[in-house]
């Protein structure tokens, strides 16, 4: 009786506890010293430090316990390769330190941390509230200046500017999401703060369920980030501009490769497309219709009662001669693959899997069963290395041996029926054990990695195209990404493009959006418009559920035959400047579409509500995205000074300025800025075709002098790793009427053999043709 009541006692005092926890903030500083690429602070109830990875790259980390490991899901390389200096002793409780290129200052009572630069402060913890722990739950505070803004998260809703709302990250499965739905499926926690002719970015690494709070229901003068458990684990990036802020960022977190240059074409899909033959005349008749197109794709139908690494022997006999037939055509496919594998005797992935050991399981050791698409499903614990090893493997005899070398990954937020998975499951091994409240947001980039590794180890030097749909940060290392289970609709064509620039300006540039929407019918006015703006997007993909109208493009009428033509001609003229925008993205990070704040960060008009949706398309081109029903619309054109030439009709605009602009279903407002320089190749039906030979590059004439970085590969190896690539600069000097081409950095041969200029003065287009060399280039330009 006597121990019961203890018991009871006992309970009842940890339950009060609980129910009346309080939060605990940081403590004051006891002793600092300096540690390899920074300083070591003990405190009275925490352990920070403060390392660099280079001068305009910080990291703050703080734990309750001086920590015994280091560990990211997005770093490769966690030593810091920069220098903090220690300036003077300290005193009047400030501790002050530097970099080459930033100032750090460190309240010692308590511990909170300023980080600015030679303009002023960056970003500064709020003094009151710092760092402060519920429970486990860990949150930063900081001060939030009356004119800041905030952009990026990756893949969020709402509009362009995050201040006055509250986001958070647990990947979730969410098909047809409102306008304002939070989460979606991916995390990426890095954002950029915009205040007072300065600019900043924070990476937040915690894989946690993790929370942003832009002053959404709270005071004006603070903002946090905070996670349900782990460490308080950020990076501070202080480069001069929006732009190196993602150069750096990308430094740490990764880059993308260059992608195969086949999956930068037309991409057709559909949720049941459900035979071999169905898929061939697909794309027989893309080649009868003259309409260009790459990939054909093929969603769950192809196979075996949904089982991954099978094919459905019913509706796919033959897939490899199904792939050879694509290949005479011109074109490759696109396969999804899910992670949920089948309990089912006799099927090889599920007894692989089992024998080895490579599925998540509960904590008494139990395999743990979801349901999904095939029914009662393992999951791969991709945090094992060796799992990550047999599931790249499988790829081989069923897929990338028949000529398979795009790779679609789904399901992976992980989703199952019932959306939520326990959080207890345990995932790896040893002192690398993890529970699913860890690596949640980190499985899709896990299972991304997985792929890309195994399938481009088996591709003998080719490419694989990798599109994931749920992600963590340095996704961009491994695959694309898309944005889901969308809505046929113009709000949600429009949100679309938010995504992608949010996306991009978060390191992702490879990404992209079902066409026409998901879910629901588009008219053949909301197709024309979506597939015309798509053109303008990295991934370029039409895709659509099952029950749902049929969407090729030829859907929709002759009339409107007619315009996708054009449409997708229009994209693969373009892919010259398109692929020397990804050797751009590949070199520093920079997305293919840019939200306008990158370029024009100070310029107030750029976070107006009319104007969010507008971006730019590698260096030189600006579209405006406009609903279907619209025939006209306002569009800002920034720059005062700047010039800007309408790409349909070379009408020329003064920058600085808004205007109402005609936006007819075959026309969407495409501006070139003055001195743009986009080079062109003429239609060809695939990539694999050769063309006419002609690199025609078009200029618009400025009144500065502008530089494009032009790049060639073979577009389909990894040759270009070893030099097998070239790159060469075009340089525009208006005061001296002349633009010229650079010698050629590399050894790979151009496909090109005759250079088209033509020349846009507004009034009229001056055509100069010369025959192509990889010695310098001129070309005199008309008074």
């Amino acid at each position: 009786m006597k121990r019961l009541l203890v018991f009871f006692l006992l309970s009842f005092s940890a339950s009060a506890f609980a129910q009346s926890r309080l939060s605990e903030q940081i403590g004051d500083v006891k002793s600092q010293k300096a540690i390899l690429g920074g300083f070591e602070f003990e405190l009275t109830n925490a352990h920070a430090t403060i390392t660099a990875y280079n001068a305009t790259t910080l990291r703050v980390r703080v734990n309750k316990q001086k920590p015994t490991e280091d560990f990211s899901f997005a770093i490769d390389d966690l030593i810091p390769k920069g220098a903090i200096r220690k300036l003077g002793s300290s005193e009047y409780n400030f501790s002050r330190f530097e970099t080459d290129s930033l100032t750090i200052v460190v309240n010692t009572k308590p511990f909170y941390v300023m980080i600015g630069n030679k303009k002023g402060e960056l970003v500064s913890d709020n003094g009151s509230l710092r760092v402060s722990w519920f429970g486990n739950q860990v949150s930063c505070y900081k001060k939030m200046h009356r004119d800041e803004k905030f952009i990026g998260l990756g893949e969020k809703t709402g509009g362009l500017n995050r201040r006055g709302n509250f986001y958070q990250h647990w990947n979730s499965d969410v098909p047809g999401y409102a306008l304002n739905q939070d989460p979606l499926y991916s995390t990426i926690p890095f954002f950029i703060g915009v205040h007072d002719s300065v600019s900043y970015g924070i990476f937040f690494d915690n894989s946690h369920k993790t929370y942003f709070n832009f002053g959404g229901g709270a005071d004006e003068d603070i903002f946090h980030f905070g996670a349900d458990d782990g460490e308080m684990n950020y990076y501070v990036f202080g480069g001069s501009s929006v732009s190196r802020i993602i150069e750096d960022y990308t430094a740490l977190t990764g880059r993308t490769t260059m992608p195969p240059m086949w999956s930068l074409g037309f991409q057709q899909s559909r949720w049941g497309y459900d035979s071999q033959q169905q898929l061939l005349d697909i794309a027989k008749t893309f080649r009868d219709k003259k309409l260009p197109a790459d990939v054909i794709v093929s969603d769950i139908p192809y196979m075996d009662n949904y089982k991954v690494f099978t094919w459905n022997p019913k509706g796919f006999p033959d897939p490899k001669g199904m792939m050879n037939q694509m290949k005479q055509m011109g074109f490759d496919m696109v396969t999804i693959i899910d992670p949920g594998i089948k309990i089912e005797q006799g099927y090889k992935a599920y007894e692989e899997g089992v024998k080895q050991n490579l599925f998540a399981k509960y904590p008494d050791g139990k395999l743990y069963v979801g349901h999904v698409w095939p029914g009662r499903c393992h999951f791969p614990d991709f945090v094992k290395s060796s799992t990550r090893k047999w599931w790249g493997e499988s790829f081989k005899q069923p897929l990338v041996d028949i000529g398979v070398k795009g790779f679609w990954n789904d399901m992976n937020e992980p989703a199952g029926w019932g959306r939520e998975f326990p959080n207890i499951i345990e995932f790896g091994e040893g002192k690398d054990k993890k529970t699913l409240f860890t690596i949640k947001n980190a499985y899709g980039s896990l299972m991304s990695k997985a792929t890309y590794e195994g399938t481009r180890a088996l591709l003998n030097g080719q490419r694989p195209f990798v599109l994931t749909r749920a992600a963590y940060a340095g996704i961009q290392k491994y695959s694309a990404q898309w944005t889901g289970d969308n809505v046929a609709s113009d709000d949600h064509m429009l949100l679309g493009f938010r995504l992608l620039n949010s996306m991009g300006v978060s390191g992702v540039p490879y990404v992209g959006m079902d066409i026409g929407g998901f879910i629901g019918n588009p008219s053949p006015e909301l197709f024309i418009r979506w597939l015309n703006l798509a053109v303008y997007s990295p991934l370029f993909r039409n895709h659509t559920h099952i029950g749902y109208n049929y969407r090729e493009p030829w859907q929709f009428g002759e009339t409107n035959t007619e315009r996708t033509r054009k449409i997708l001609e229009q994209r693969y003229k373009l892919l010259p400047y398109l692929y020397s925008s990804f050797y751009q993205a590949h070199k520093t990070g920079m997305p293919i579409n840019r939200m306008l704040p990158i370029e024009y960060t100070y310029d107030e008009n750029v976070y107006n509500g009319k104007f969010e949706n507008q971006f730019l398309f590698g260096d030189n081109m600006l579209v405006a995205p406009v609903a279907s029903t619209q025939n006209t619309v306002e569009v800002y054109l920034p720059g005062k000074g700047t010039k800007w030439y309408r790409l349909s009709d070379d009408k020329m605009y003064e920058g600085g300025q808004s205007y109402f602009v005609p936006a007819p279903i075959d026309d969407v407002p495409v501006f070139v800025k003055e001195g743009g320089i986009v080079p062109m190749q003429s239609v060809v039906q695939n990539t694999k075709e050769k063309g006419d030979g002609v690199l025609t590059i078009h200029v618009w004439k400025g009144s500065n002098k502008t530089q494009f970085t032009y790049y060639e590969d073979d577009g389909n190896t990894y040759d270009y790793e070893n030099g097998k690539s070239f790159v060469r600069d075009i340089v525009y000097e208006p005061r001296q009427k002349w633009i010229a081409f650079s010698l050629e950095i590399g050894n790979f041969v151009s496909k090109f053999t005759e250079v088209k200029l033509m020349y846009h003065t507004g009034s009229r287009v001056v055509e100069i043709v010369k025959p192509y060399n990889r010695a310098t280039l001129n070309f005199d330009l008309p008074e």
